[in-house]
């Protein structure tokens, strides 16, 4: 039988919302909750005190850190990323698990999701996502993959992501990037699986210098080419029309980030 593992990630009192995550327990479903508690004295709420739920308390903070600690506390065939505020709908788990059983050969898998605050446009057809289809992207808790696939060859990039130094996003785009060009068979596939109601903080039209840095830090982790800076502009540009962000500020940010990329990430 094939199993799965839910990784949920939490910061402080975010465990209290925990619970409206899980459903009913499913046979070979397992929940793996990373508590990151910077300063908290909660304590775990009794409706997670159950056999299939599994809970994992780190220090500090950095959302990046805290999944890949639920990552390294996962032992299922397949880990499905969650948050602490998503709405799973009773087939769901049995959806992911089919589309790897269906597909053998797939390394990851991402899905659709729904959300009244962001309206994203997704295909309603499968495709490779070496070549995705134009303005496709995938958000954390679309994203599902087969554990022994990434083990000790991809996690999160710690320097990306909320609560991380300087770069406060991105994180999931510069994961899925680097698992394409490791050669990892990542495909996208139009079933909703998930719900969100909430803003996510790419959709936030409040940018800060942390979100505008880390887009520029993926240009140039994604396209280390002559095409780059150009992609600077175009980004900045679009910032400025789509968010309470001038063009100027964005663009001076996307730069600044970058830089920083160049500077302190590795691959």
């Amino acid at each position: 039988m094939t199993t799965l593992d839910v990784l949920i990630c939490t910061l402080n009192e975010g465990i209290l919302r925990v619970k409206n995550v899980l459903l009913q327990p499913q046979s070979g479903i397992r929940y793996v909750v990373s508590w990151q508690q910077d300063g908290c004295n909660c304590n775990v709420p009794p409706e997670l005190i159950r056999s299939d739920v599994t809970i994992s308390t780190i220090s500090g903070r950095g959302l990046s850190r805290n999944r890949n600690n639920a990552i390294a506390q996962s032992t299922a065939d397949i880990c499905l990323i969650a948050d602490d505020d998503v709405t799973y709908m009773p087939d769901t788990f049995r959806a992911v698990i089919n589309t790897f059983e269906a597909n053998p050969n797939l390394d990851i898998a991402t899905f659709r999701s729904q959300s009244k605050y962001e309206q994203k446009q997704f295909p309603d057809y499968e495709f490779n996502l070496a070549k995705p289809t134009k303005g496709y992207y995938a958000t954390s808790f679309e994203i599902a993959f087969r554990r022994k696939s990434i083990d000790g060859k991809l996690k999160f990039n710690e320097l990306l992501g909320l609560g991380a130094p300087v770069l406060h996003a991105g994180e999931e785009s510069v994961f899925m990037t680097e698992a394409v060009r490791r050669g990892l068979n990542c495909r996208f596939f139009p079933i909703t699986i998930v719900t969100h109601d909430h803003p996510t903080t790419g959709v936030n039209p409040n940018q800060t210098p942390g979100t505008i840095m880390a887009q520029g830090a993926y240009i140039y982790i994604a396209y280390r080419d002559c095409t780059a800076p150009l992609r600077y502009v175009l980004k900045a540009w679009r910032m400025s029309r789509s968010t309470r962000t001038g063009f100027f500020r964005a663009l001076w940010y996307i730069t600044k980030g970058a830089a920083y990329a160049k500077k302190n990430i590795s691959f």
